[in-house]
């Protein structure tokens, strides 16, 4: 599991993921793309194959307010600007010329095309004026500053550039007398509409800046993301035959290169049922079907007969159901589409009963304590009798209707049910780093557990970790193992609980969406999902993603009446950056265990407000 204190300060950063949440709702409502991921990077950029854009990290440390509208300049120019609006066959065109400067070309075509765009997209939407002219204002004083470092050093294609940007912005600004000169060509793009004009003037000008101009730019001011070419491939699958005489369809805008991705990536997601419309089942004999009985039992099924060696034979399925992996495909989260995970047992060891006995001695009062003010306070909300009420059940005592000029005549009386309307899950990170910290947990565990089995509230605990050594590219094999279930009721698993241990790492994202999946369609009430870990999100290919993934995982599943709350673990005390950090995935309902020896405490208090809530809302 990654620090939050890392070692170098200045990449000491997490990513403001409710600000990174708004601006892909925003994304994605601009560009009608539901599918829309939102990242951030060094330039502005688009990323179909991942269908993900890309906002500047440019606007990092400024101003709250300058930040806000800086990321906002860059979702409003990408998703109603260029989403639409840029003419992909022109820009290939252009990529297809000759020229020994081919960054300046590419460069100078998407800078004017910003500026076309960026004035389209205000006379569109007037309410985007203001971030357009804060965007203005930073950007034009950062080329400012880049043309004079840029003419000091001799970098002539550079410092084009960045005059040419202040030009469209009316700057009267200078590179050299022989650059100078074609700024009055280049300021034709005042009347240019379309993609198509734009490259018609850098194109006019690109053979003269050919001649002046010794090397190509250096540095990167603007990038489009991915290649033009790099367009999903066709999908020609066996005994389809294909009209060869159709031509195919032209990809004209990024929205329909994004759209043939995204179809791309939905398509490969059935690729089983693909293979097996196509190809049959591979274990069939090779005379087909028909031959389908030569071969060898492989398996043998369970039948609907009510003998006695059915529960044996349901078991044994059940155990196989569990070593089987699950694939993730989109359920939990773009992040996570290459998980595939596993849900077992935990296999308990040994048992230490003197261990065990003496934690249980020692959270003994603490149980009782807890128990004795939750039975009390459910005995008085039943007893409780609220008089005086404009409605509700009319009293005995109706003498007030007779002296009183405006009488109360009514009263309500509160009748909790027997048995809190209530269900918890808790998850355990079982990362690496969890290992100086088990015998805190599994004190904390063995409490919640035995509370929650007192009152007879359901529950579930599941401890989740990632594989790093079998992770990769196309697959991130993620566990969880079960210390007790729904269905075990108030059956005690301290054998369980003690035989925890921890792993690899946490993609802690994925495991709250999948616990929420399994709760959210409990009958109970007030559901509860309580998170033990000791850290941030750490996986394969799953680090300032894991932070979003992580953070949005927590607000889907608060969006479903799950109350999600954070238990933080620390050796040491809890500094206000990692408080910080974990209010911005958790909100207010992170609390942090600042020595080792609070975490049963925090636990309790967790427990107890949880409880309180409940007895109050009943």
């Amino acid at each position: 599991m990654t620090s939050i204190n890392r070692f170098i300060q200045f990449n000491n950063e997490t990513v403001d993921t409710r600000l990174l949440n708004r601006m892909e709702q925003l994304a994605r409502a601009l560009s009608y793309a539901p599918y829309l991921r939102v990242t951030t990077r060094k330039l502005w950029e688009f990323r179909p194959s991942e269908g993900a854009v890309s906002m500047s990290v440019f606007w990092r440390h400024r101003s709250k307010e300058a930040e806000q509208l800086g990321y906002l300049s860059d979702i409003y120019l990408m998703s109603a600007g260029f989403w639409r609006h840029f003419h992909l066959p022109a820009w290939r065109d252009f990529q297809s010329l000759h020229t020994s400067l081919p960054e300046l070309a590419n460069q100078l075509l998407l800078l004017a095309e910003e500026f076309r765009l960026s004035e389209q997209v205000v006379a569109e939407r007037p309410g985007t004026q203001m971030a357009f002219q804060l965007r203005e204002r930073i950007v034009s004083g950062f080329h400012g500053d880049q043309l004079k470092q840029n003419s000091q050093k001799g970098f002539w294609a550079d410092a084009f550039i960045n005059a040419a940007y202040l030009k469209l912005r009316g700057k009267d600004v200078s590179v050299t007398e022989d650059l100078d000169g074609l700024f009055l060509m280049w300021t034709e793009l005042y009347s240019a509409q379309s993609t198509a004009d734009s490259a018609h003037t850098v194109a006019k000008i690109l053979p003269r800046l050919e001649y002046l101009l010794e090397t190509d730019s250096l540095h990167t001011y603007y990038t489009f993301g991915e290649a033009a070419d790099k367009m999903p491939p066709p999908r020609y699958h066996e005994g389809i035959e294909a009209d060869q005489s159709e031509p195919e369809d032209e990809i004209d805008t990024i929205e329909e290169w994004f759209q043939s991705w995204h179809r791309e990536t939905q398509l490969d997601d059935a690729a089983a049922l693909e293979y097996e419309l196509e190809r049959g089942d591979s274990k069939l004999a090779d005379g087909g079907r028909e031959d389908e009985g030569a071969g060898e039992v492989e398996q043998t099924g369970t039948g609907n007969s009510k003998g006695e060696h059915r529960e044996g034979n349901d078991a044994e399925e059940r155990r196989k159901e569990d070593r089987r992996p699950k694939k993730a495909y989109g359920r939990f989260g773009s992040a996570n589409d290459g998980v595939v995970y596993y849900e077992s047992r935990i296999e308990p060891l040994a048992l230490d009963r003197q261990q065990l006995l003496q934690w249980r001695t020692e959270q003994a009062p603490y149980v009782r304590a807890l128990l004795k003010e939750m039975q009390k306070r459910m005995r008085q909300r039943e007893e409780s009798v609220r008089t005086n009420l404009h409605a509700g059940r009319l009293s005995k005592k109706l003498l007030p209707l007779v002296t009183d000029e405006r009488p109360k005549p009514f009263y309500r009386k509160t009748a909790p049910s027997k048995q809190l309307d209530a269900v918890f899950t808790l998850l355990i990170d079982g990362s690496a780093s969890m290992v100086d910290k088990l015998d805190e947990t599994k004190q904390a565990v063995l409490l919640f557990h035995d509370v929650l089995r007192a009152l007879g509230v359901p529950h579930e605990i599941a401890l989740f970790y990632e594989d790093a050594y079998e992770a990769g590219d196309n697959m991130q094999p993620n566990y969880f193992e079960w210390l007790h279930k729904f269905s075990d009721g108030t059956a005690d698993h301290a054998e369980q609980i003690l035989s925890l241990d921890a792993h690899e790492d946490n993609r802690d994202g994925f495991a709250i969406r999948w616990m929420a999946d399994r709760i959210r369609l409990r009958p109970e009430k007030h559901r509860f999902m309580l998170v033990f870990s000791d850290g941030e999100p750490s996986a394969y290919n799953y680090a300032d993603n894991g932070v979003v993934d992580t953070a949005q995982a927590v607000a889907e599943t608060e969006k479903m009446g799950i109350e999600v709350m954070h238990l933080f673990l620390s050796g040491e005390a809890t500094s206000e950056e990692q408080a910080a950090f974990y209010r911005m995935l958790y909100g207010n309902k992170s609390v942090s265990a600042d020595s080792l020896e609070q975490f049963v405490d925090q636990t309790m208090r967790l427990l107890k407000r949880t409880l309180h809530l409940v007895i109050q809302a009943s």
